[in-house]
């Protein structure tokens, strides 16, 4: 792999990355923490995520728990979480707040297959879109006269088989979460 696709193919990479941090925020049913990550709570005047303010833990496969450091923020995050759209509502004892995930409808769950199918288009197109400024940066270069045309075709070609490896990773990735979706 030479040093001009590698650029391209940190790009890709990073349309994964978002793609599981997308689809970690896809409540199925099953308690994980990924909910939480775009939650932020009022810690002494500064909006401060929670997973920095509480230690947050899988309890049972469908309860999750928060318990934070500072006791004085039980309430504040309790309130947060009811102000968010995470669609739970948190159960509280003064010390730890619990989240129970109910299992979702079949309606609900096909919903969700088909959110999720969308952000694996997205992330498809964001992949093509970094294949297409690969291109248009190589002919730019064979143009330029900075690579000769074999270099052209040959960067062309690994940056085809790059997006045709993101491409499937990316099907591979919405297939699992289908899969979890689905699960009752």
């Amino acid at each position: 792999m030479s040093s001009t696709t590698k650029i391209y193919e940190e790009k890709m990479n990073n349309c994964i990355h978002h793609l599981n941090r997308e689809l970690g925020t896809i409540r199925a049913g099953r308690a994980n923490p990924a909910v939480l990550d775009k939650l932020v709570v009022d810690y002494y005047g500064a909006p401060t995520p929670v997973n920095q303010v509480a230690a947050i833990a899988v309890a049972e496969a469908r309860i999750l728990t928060i318990t934070p450091w500072d006791g004085k923020l039980v309430k504040a995050i309790s309130k947060a979480i009811q102000q968010s759209d995470i669609g739970i509502n948190p159960i509280d004892d003064g010390h730890t707040i619990r989240l129970v995930f109910p299992a979702p409808t079949e309606e609900r769950r096909k919903q969700l297959a088909k959110d999720v199918q969308k952000l694996g288009e997205e992330s498809k197109v964001a992949v093509r879109n970094v294949r297409r400024e690969a291109m248009d940066k190589f002919k730019a270069m064979k143009k330029s006269g900075d690579i000769t045309e074999d270099d052209q075709k040959n960067l062309e070609e690994e940056t085809q088989k790059l997006t045709d490896k993101f491409v499937k990773q990316i099907d591979s990735i919405c297939e699992d979460k289908n899969k979890e979706i689905m699960e009752v």
